[in-house]
């Protein structure tokens, strides 16, 4: 982390020009040079996520930065998110944070997280809940356990003193997130135990097994997302991708999907789950340093075949066939795949703490538990 004068004032701004959207922006890699675990986030990706270019997840939703300084020097951020999808959803008064860095300074994290809470108050919301960068289908949480290794591919990281600042201001634990992780060559055993069963419920319900069709290629990535829109809803804090949103993602993920490693199973000709991972770019990304041009783009792409860590982002099957064990045979189903790739390591992240019947699931086939994300609440009333 950089060294400050802390005896200069802390002044916080709302980045309007380029050169203070740059700081915001550029800010974290000087937080983080010293780090090792540290990946630098994509910096085209990150100038959409917080709104400074076009996001359709900002077509309904708003959103305010803050940056932090003593003279001239960023010591710290945050943005301020207001939901609407979230609000209308579960009409609960909840606003968001995310993209929360700073040095390590209680008196910069209030100045922000003061900032940010007044900017909700004033667009009538009574909890901060946060870090969603910037909801829950992108990333989010808090680590505050596993500082030993680098995140996977699409998952956050921050040093460990800032859950004491978080603390320090008054949050408190809403929900964790986990993440498990495991070696490849513990997949046949495993699979081994299940495959009768589902070898049962393929037969039952005449479930068909495909991957992602090269020949329609754009076609499924947005199939495969639709997928998960409407099989989440249920789940804690979940807000469906808009359409506009969903065609975004689905434009991003089709040049970092691998159609081996994207499996559909199918009940009278209809997709009714899907699962996917995707390489761990996270150690390109590293040597990038962020840029995808002039040739970063290449570099990050070409061989994915070389890439032998995995994250598995998602398995999900639609609500209505959700009792019919058909997650166990999209699992069944990758497990060769992964084996013909040549995967070392996988990591399936993430997994709610209340979701029993997937952690359950993770456990007894042999994952381990490798990291904790925390999302925080505050009441702002008080």
């Amino acid at each position: 982390m950089m060294d400050t004068d802390h005896s200069e004032e802390i002044k916080i701004i709302l980045p309007k020009s380029g050169r203070e959207k740059k700081m915001f922006l550029n800010c974290i890699w000087d937080f983080y040079r010293e780090d090792p675990n540290w990946i630098p986030p994509l910096r085209m990706d990150q100038k959409e996520l917080v709104g400074y270019s076009k996001n359709h997840f900002y077509d309904h939703n708003r959103v305010q930065t803050f940056l932090a300084l003593r003279g001239n020097k960023p010591v710290g951020r945050i943005a301020a998110i207001l939901n609407a999808g979230h609000l209308e959803r579960y009409n609960d008064q909840v606003g968001f944070f995310g993209f929360y860095d700073s040095i390590d300074d209680q008196d910069v994290a209030n100045a922000l997280f003061d900032a940010a809470k007044n900017w909700l108050l004033e667009n009538g919301v009574k909890i901060m809940r946060g870090p969603m960068n910037p909801s829950m289908n992108h990333t989010l949480g808090l680590l505050i356990d596993g500082f030993d290794t680098p995140p996977f591919f699409m998952m956050t990281y921050n040093p460990p003193f800032y859950e004491r600042l978080f603390e320090n201001y008054g949050f408190k634990k809403s929900q964790d997130l986990y993440s498990f992780w495991g070696k490849i060559e513990m997949l046949p055993k495993v699979r081994e135990r299940y495959l009768k069963t589902s070898d049962m419920i393929r037969e039952r319900y005449n479930v068909k097994i495909r991957h992602l069709r090269k020949d329609h290629f754009t076609e499924d990535v947005e199939l495969f997302l639709d997928v998960y829109n409407r099989s989440m809803t249920n789940t804690w804090g979940f807000v469906p991708f808009s359409k506009a949103e969903l065609k975004q993602m689905a434009a991003s993920l089709k040049w970092l999907m691998v159609p081996e490693l994207a499996i559909a199973v199918e009940i009278d000709n209809k997709v009714v789950g899907a699962t996917f991972c995707l390489p761990d770019y996270n150690p390109r990304i590293k040597d990038i340093d962020g840029h995808l041009f002039p040739f970063g783009f290449l570099h990050l792409l070409r061989h994915k075949e070389r890439i032998k860590k995995i994250r598995i982002i998602s398995t999900n099957v639609l609500p209505e066939y959700q009792m019919m064990g058909l997650g166990l045979v999209l699992v069944d189903a990758l497990v060769p795949k992964t084996i013909e790739w040549g995967i070392q390591e996988a990591e399936f992240s993430w997994v709610l703490e209340s979701n029993q019947f997937s952690r359950g699931s993770l456990e007894r086939g042999g994952a381990i538990r490798n990291k904790t994300y925390r999302v925080y609440d505050k009441n702002i009333t008080n």
